[in-house]
């Protein structure tokens, strides 16, 4: 994945650290013992999912055409014997 660049998007990093936070509110709260809180948590990291999704959706994520994939060498060998 290093030479494709996965994942090193504003729309990733904020959707994760949204994500991050709701899980670790949720798991401080299941600590707690506190199920209303826990689900608050699980709130939050819905919200940091769909946030990903809507800036991705702007256009701070990656464009659909830079997934291409990788060839490997065995391909490569089955395609020059080829031609």
């Amino acid at each position: 994945m290093a030479g494709s660049s996965h994942g090193h998007t504003p729309a990733a990093w904020t959707g994760v650290t949204i994500v991050f936070i709701g899980f670790c509110v949720a798991g401080a709260f299941m600590v707690m013992a506190q199920p209303a809180g826990f689900w608050a948590g699980m709130a939050i990291v819905v919200i940091g999912g769909v946030v990903g999704w809507i800036m991705s959706a702007m256009g701070m994520g990656m464009p659909k055409d830079a997934h291409k994939a990788l060839v490997t060498s065995q391909q490569r060998e089955t395609a020059e014997a080829k031609s």
